[in-house]
């Protein structure tokens, strides 16, 4: 197959159009397009449906595109990998990690990645579904469990527990209650039952949920959850990672917490020696580090 037109597919599948493909890969529209009909003559199939707002990839077409996708991620990886140098860490790095975790905790920590590193290039995909790290997916994960995938490599960074929390200025209003039984008495918010974070918290919460005949508020992401407590909406059950970079929140019922969530990191056995890699694994291990300092001393 002639990579020049493949290259020229994957640039008009991913833009859904010959003129933005031609943009991207500087070619004339009707160069762009001469390319496509070639190879499509090549491989005797129609490779997109012809539309009015655009193209869009028939069943041929999709399966050479999920070709395309694939090729083009390893090609990226090599490149990245090649271009890994001793002594500088510069390139793209895809980082996935759950929202709750990327938005409270690490998102605001990178400005000190980005004072050491300046040429780094971070795609922080929050979310919580698993990506693939073996198919390049992203390149590094934060997981609240062990990574089940082969070819990983993994490293347990801190261990998470759910705790409940309030505003001083809600429990100053509302008063702080002693017991669980007391709690029942004050709007809980928590995640909701369907929600995709992580199962362990929602779990423990829940019970709470149910027995609560005053108000709750449920929620489908941590953020959402310490945006209502900062506003008095009532008591929030968040993982305590969140008491360092808030600390006007307080612990209701310090006795009443989850079982310990265990963070992990991992990334391909193929970017072992990947600077990039190396540069946010030690960031990451380091910042854990001051957090378990800063924390000792909030307590």
């Amino acid at each position: 197959m002639d990579w020049d037109k493949l290259r020229v597919f994957h640039a008009v599948a991913e833009a859904g159009s010959l003129t933005h493909a031609g943009e991207e890969l500087h070619l004339s529209q009707s160069a762009v397009s001469r390319q496509i009909s070639a190879l499509e003559e090549a491989l005797n199939v129609s490779l997109f449906h012809r539309h009015a707002r655009g193209l869009i990839l028939t069943e041929q077409g999709e399966l050479l595109y999920d070709a395309s996708r694939a090729m083009d991620k390893r090609l990226a990886a090599a490149t990245a990998h090649i271009r890994d140098s001793k002594d500088e860490v510069f390139g793209e790095l895809r980082v996935t990690t759950t929202t709750g975790f990327g938005t409270l905790w690490l998102a605001p920590r990178l400005t000190r990645l980005y004072e050491k590193y300046p040429e780094l290039k971070i795609d922080l995909m929050l979310e919580e579904r698993i990506v693939d790290l073996p198919m390049r997916e992203a390149d590094v994960a934060i997981r609240m469990k062990e990574p089940s995938q082969a070819d990983l490599i993994r490293r347990r960074l801190m261990d998470v527990t759910m705790r409940f929390y309030a505003s001083q200025d809600y429990l100053k209003k509302n008063g702080t209650p002693k017991t669980p039984e007391e709690l029942n008495q004050h709007r809980i918010i928590a995640q909701r039952s369907n929600s995709k974070q992580v199962s362990a918290g929602m779990m423990w919460a829940r019970p709470y949920l149910l027995s609560n005949e005053k108000s709750v508020l449920t929620v489908n992401n941590y953020f959402g959850i310490l945006q209502a407590v900062m506003h008095g909406l009532g008591i929030g059950a968040l993982p305590h990672y969140i008491t360092v970079d808030n600390p006007d929140l307080v612990n209701v019922l310090p006795a009443e917490h989850s079982a310990p969530i265990p963070v992990y990191l991992a990334y391909p056995e193929e970017l072992r020696h990947s600077q990039r890699v190396a540069a946010f694994r030690d960031f990451v291990v380091e910042e854990i580090r001051e957090f378990h300092k800063e924390e000792s001393a909030v307590e």
